[in-house]
């Protein structure tokens, strides 16, 4: 079984949680919603999409990552404002520090579970398509960088 590493997203999440202090913090010149909205997306994508790949069917794996996936993972780069996030991956109204800590244990945890899926366990993506394993820590890289990102941006 081939090995990815999975050390990018771990150092994502130690910066993730240096930005916990400030999980109330708003600029509504940079982000409609505070800190804690950006935290709490990036945490909920990460747990649910491992998940879902620990309960796909790699026997059932298609290649069909799109042409704009690619791209836009080659890049590493996410555009701002440009995607809505599936309900399922939306905090609540309500975001408890709590919630995030707790979240971000399970992210350490799915993290390094990532090593232990086969090759070709997947989630769907709603624009790219199917992305398993490989492609996964880079998608999941990306995906939490822009988030850093934009609670860089509403801190300054």
């Amino acid at each position: 079984m081939k090995t990815v590493n999975t050390s990018v997203l771990e150092n994502r999440l130690a910066l993730l949680e240096s930005y916990i202090p400030n999980y109330e913090e708003t600029n509504k010149n940079v982000s409609k919603v505070p800190v804690a909205w950006h935290l709490d997306h990036s945490l909920k994508v990460i747990n649910s999409v491992v998940k879902s790949m620990e309960n796909s069917d790699p026997t059932l794996y298609e290649n069909n990552f799109k042409f704009l996936g690619k791209v836009f993972l080659k890049l590493g780069f996410f555009p701002r404002g440009k995607a809505k996030a599936p309900k399922y991956v939306n905090p609540p109204k309500v975001i408890l520090i709590t919630d995030i800590i707790a979240q971000l244990t399970e992210a350490k945890q799915n993290v390094k579970a990532i090593q232990n899926l086969n090759e070709n366990a997947y989630f769907k993506h709603p624009l790219f398509g199917n992305t398993n394993k490989f492609r996964v820590v880079r998608f999941l890289d990306t995906h939490t960088n822009h988030h850093l990102k934009i609670v860089k941006s509403i801190l300054k």
